[in-house]
């Protein structure tokens, strides 16, 4: 029977072994070394001699895409050199596990580990083991720790990790060969889906766009402050004991475009930024990163709640449709010029007046522009029923793949 010990690491009992397989430390398996950075303020440390990899490098099939990032001679004798054929893996933050595979000489930095096998062991056979749940489970449980803000496995204890594998060489390679393949079709099918999904998404977009740029002869032109009733700020701490549900700016499903991850609070309890109200059929707009495009209807159940002043409230008066003023909120033209307008490096946003200033096109005609939106409405809902296949035939490739994996390392593939 499998288990997990206290220090997070799988064992099994021999019994559970394939027929010529083995159960190896993977410090036993090869040299193990942790990255190093040379000094940034050493400009001669930098050049375009050897890759520097980070964690941002690692990319889909065990790719390591360093761009830019490499290091000059000078650069490469302070830091650790992985040879080529090399498995490395990022061993602290938000990313640990996530894996690599250099058929090339290579440094890193500090957050990656790397193993390169000894002759006996075929090094493509790692890789595949080192992202099976097997070995993944391994590092998340030894990667946690009370003590630490950031998940962080170190290079003792990744050595410390238990792995098992064919004793023959010609059996490793055989599993690689079938693996290689398999992930091949997978991956070629999942690039299918993937570009069907971004089709969909954008054929939506370009219709979209069009509604407001193709203007009908009875159509105006208001800015949006024009159109929109003035909201209520209200403090939820003069209310302590009275409950109300808080629509933080993370709430806003980007992808879905709808309330999601909402709160419960206590008056007392209020943050600062908790300050306005919202009532039903209310468009919100997130103006800090409003490049992630967190636009949102409120429905009936967050009617008389509230939301961050990191929105910009937006409440139709009598002469435009509310849905009109959410679909203008998600084209290209509105976005685009959301993107021209941020300031702030590390929290760009605008402003609630630049967000007044800008200009819809919209039919005078009510019974228009409900015509307008049931036909929005009508391809929006479809477009979700075809994203919602081809991200569901995505997910099932990906189990495709685990359960392959497992199947790899049970001796039974």
């Amino acid at each position: 029977m499998r288990k997990i010990m206290d220090n997070g690491q799988l064992t099994m009992d021999n019994s559970e072994l394939p027929k010529g397989w083995k159960i190896k430390k993977l410090g036993e398996c090869g040299l193990i070394q942790t990255g190093t950075t040379p000094k940034t303020s050493e400009a001669e440390n930098y050049g375009n001699y050897i890759p520097f990899a980070k964690p941002p490098h690692f990319k889909k099939g065990g790719q390591i895409d360093t761009k830019e990032s490499y290091l000059s001679k000078i650069g490469m004798k302070k830091s650790r050199v992985f040879p080529a054929n090399s498995i490395l893996m990022v061993c602290i933050g938000a990313t640990i596990g996530k894996t690599g595979f250099s058929n090339k000489q290579i440094t890193s930095n500090q957050q990656i580990n790397g193993l390169t096998p000894n002759k006996e062991y075929y090094p493509r056979f790692f890789y595949y083991l080192f992202i099976s749940d097997y070995v993944q489970k391994q590092i998340m449980s030894v990667g946690k720790s009370a003590q630490a803000t950031l998940p962080i496995i170190n290079k003792t204890k990744w050595s410390n990790i238990n792995l098992k594998l064919p004793k023959s060489l010609p059996e490793q390679k055989r599993i690689v060969s079938i693996l290689d393949r398999a992930f091949e079709a997978i991956d070629k099918a999942k690039a299918n889906d993937e570009q069907n999904l971004k089709n969909a998404k954008e054929l939506f977009e370009s219709y979209l766009q069009g509604v407001f740029e193709n203007k009908g002869d009875d159509w105006e032109k208001k800015s949006l402050g024009d159109i929109c009733k003035k909201t209520e700020t209200i403090n939820p701490k003069l209310n302590p004991e009275k409950k109300f549900i808080y629509i933080d700016v993370s709430s806003v499903n980007k992808e879905t475009k709808v309330i999601e991850e909402t709160t419960i609070l206590m008056g007392k309890d209020a943050p600062s930024r908790a300050r306005k109200l919202v009532k039903t059929n209310d468009v919100i707009f997130a103006t800090v990163r409003p490049t992630h495009s967190r636009v949102a209807l409120v429905t009936e159940k967050y009617n008389n709640q509230v939301c961050s002043t990191g929105y910009y409230v937006l409440r139709a008066n009598r002469e435009i449709n509310n849905n009109i003023i959410y679909y203008f909120l998600l084209t290209y033209t509105f976005n685009k010029q959301m993107e021209k307008l941020q300031k702030g490096a590390s929290y760009p946003a605008v402003t609630n007046k630049e967000v007044e200033s800008q200009i819809i096109s919209f039919p005078k005609s009510i019974e228009e522009q409900k015509r307008i939106v049931s036909q929005l409405d009508f391809l929006s809902t479809e477009t979700k029923k075809i994203e919602s296949i081809y991200q569901q035939k995505i997910n099932d490739l990906e189990e495709l793949k685990k359960s392959i994996l497992q199947k790899a390392f049970n001796g039974k593939l």
